[in-house]
């Protein structure tokens, strides 16, 4: 992901500030960390993912 492109997500913003206190390595595998973590938490819960679309479909 270019990082213009980061507010277009919804996790932009988390994204944003983490970059700033990491270094690009760091950063990759805390934001694979990040995902997983949620895909883990929607298959455990069995609910379903619906990232705000209004402020994602902007960058679309």
């Amino acid at each position: 992901m270019r990082t213009n492109r980061w507010p277009d997500f919804s996790f932009g913003d988390w994204l944003t500030k983490a970059a700033e206190r990491m270094n690009r390595n760091k950063l990759a595998v805390a934001l694979a960390d990040k995902l997983a973590r949620m895909a883990w938490s929607i298959l455990r819960h069995k609910t379903a993912f619906d990232a705000p679309r209004d402020e994602v479909a902007i960058g679309v």
